[in-house]
This record gives C-alpha cells, structure tokens and sequence, in this order.
C-alpha cells in the first residue's frame, strides 16, 4: 500500500510541477507559489480536519516546521529552474537528486547500500553529465539552470525525508502544518523582495490547480511513509518527472537532442533504480 500510495503522489507531483512551471513562465516564480502555496493549505487543512483524523503533536510541529522551511527553498528553486529550462531536462535532474539523498539518510543512519543502490547513484550522476551536453540549438540549458534544478533535487529529499520522519499517528498534519510554514515564508519574501502583484493578465486556474494538486500529493507521501519504508517510497516519489516529461512532450511539444533524451532516459533509470534496491 505505501508503494501505490508513493507512486500516486509521484504521478501527482509531476502534473503539479507542469502546471506550475508553465504558470511560472507566465507570472513569475514568486507571484505563482504566493498563490498556489496558500490553496494548497487550505484544501490540505479540510483534509486534516475532516477526512484523514491524526493526532497533532509536539513532533509534528518540529517535523512540520522543518519540512515547511526546507519545502520553500526547494519549491522555489524548482519553479525557477522549470521556468528558465526545459521541463523535461530539469525534473529528471531533480527526481535523480531527490531519490538519492534519502538513501544518503539512510546511510548515515547506520543503513547499507545494496550494490544495486550504489549502481543508481552511479547512473543518476552519469545522467546529469549528458542532460547537461548541449548540442546544437534544440533543447539548450545553461550551467546556472543545472545547478538551480540539482540544488532543487536535494532540498526534495530533505523535505521528503522530515515529512517521512513523522509520527505514524499524525494523519497528515506534518504535510498541513509544513505547507502553512512554506506559505508564511514565500509570501514573506513576496513583500519584501518581488515586484508588485499584478492581477491582469494572472494565470489564476492554472496556479491554483498546481497548488492544490502539489499539496494533496505531499499528504498522499506522508500516507505512504505511514505505511512503509521511507527509503522505499522517498525514492518512488520521486518518479514524478514522468508524468511532466510526458505533458511537455504532449503538450508543449519540447524537443531534446540525442545527448540530452539519453540523459533523461537514464535519469529515470537510475530513479527506478533507487526506488528497487530501497
């Protein structure tokens, strides 16, 4: 069950991250998690009260806190990548980061890498080589984006990691209680730094469906790491870019080169791999 429920919220995630991508490039990072962040909460909030009961703890407000710091660095890291890059280029990146480091946490938790692990490293650093080739004019990405779409990868194994490290008791309250602290933080930096909001023009539907769908895929995970292993299912999670490399091809027709399809492919090799030797 925790498998199926991992790989839902990976297929969840994915069209989350599309549409957020491609409001991103529209209306800008900020402006679109400002939006999307607090419509998440709120649909995620009724989920807690009404649907999924959880005890609300001491725990969940120390792993909820951290998820939601940790959550809106990555998310805003992610959206800015996918809005200077190719979405089918920088979401197997971070899928490849975001598998990995829970195995990491494993380790240094005392756990031991399995030679198929270690072969899913070895794949996920090889394919970010390949992604990162650019030949000729289709599908260029620059250095700046790369790092931007690793450093993402990493902050989604952290959150996915804190969210997982929570009470099995508390429903989805961890998801809830990050998602209000991610929300607090990013309309923070909206103020403070971002350009004024403007309303013309502002892809509302597209943000708030992203928002909603991101938030009931980061209960859905926490489900699922109640229910098992979460080395297991941090590395099935991360699946996601399948289904937005799936809707950039489909939708916004994205072409990649030789080098680059090679990469993407080998990325999602090595994320299937991590998630079998979990």
């Amino acid at each position: 069950m925790g498998a199926l429920l991992a790989l839902a919220s990976s297929v969840t995630w994915g069209v989350a991250d599309f549409m957020g991508g491609l409001a991103a490039r529209r209306a800008g990072p900020v402006h679109v998690l400002a939006v999307s962040y607090p419509a998440g909460a709120v649909v995620l909030t009724f989920f807690a009260l009404f649907l999924i009961p959880g005890e609300f703890s001491t725990e969940v407000l120390i792993w909820g806190g951290a998820a939601g710091c940790i959550g809106a660095l990555a998310i805003g890291l992610l959206y800015l990548a996918l809005s200077r890059g190719p979405m089918g280029i920088v979401s197997p990146i971070t899928a490849v980061m975001a598998g990995a480091i829970p195995v990491f946490v494993g380790l240094v938790r005392g756990e031991s890498l399995s030679a198929l692990a270690i072969f899913g490293i070895f794949c996920a650093g090889v394919a970010v080589v390949l992604v990162s080739r650019e030949t000729g004019e289709q599908a260029k990405v620059t250095m700046a984006t790369i790092g931007l779409a690793i450093a993402s990868g990493v902050a989604i194994g952290l959150y996915m990691t804190a969210i997982g490290s929570a009470p099995a008791d508390s429903g989805v309250w961890t998801a809830t209680f990050g998602r209000w602290v991610s929300t607090v933080i990013l309309l923070a930096v909206l103020l403070m730094f971002a350009r004024p909001f403007v309303r013309q023009g502002f892809p509302w539907v597209l943000v708030i469906a992203s928002g909603i769908l991101d938030a009931l895929a980061n209960g859905v995970f926490q489900l699922a790491s109640q229910r098992g292993q979460l080395s297991i299912v941090a590395v099935m999670g991360s699946l996601y870019p399948v289904a937005t490399v799936i809707l950039a091809w489909v939708l916004l027709k994205e072409r990649l080169n030789k080098i680059q399809l090679a990469g993407v492919v080998l990325a999602l090799f090595a994320a299937a791999t991590l998630s079998l030797s979990s």
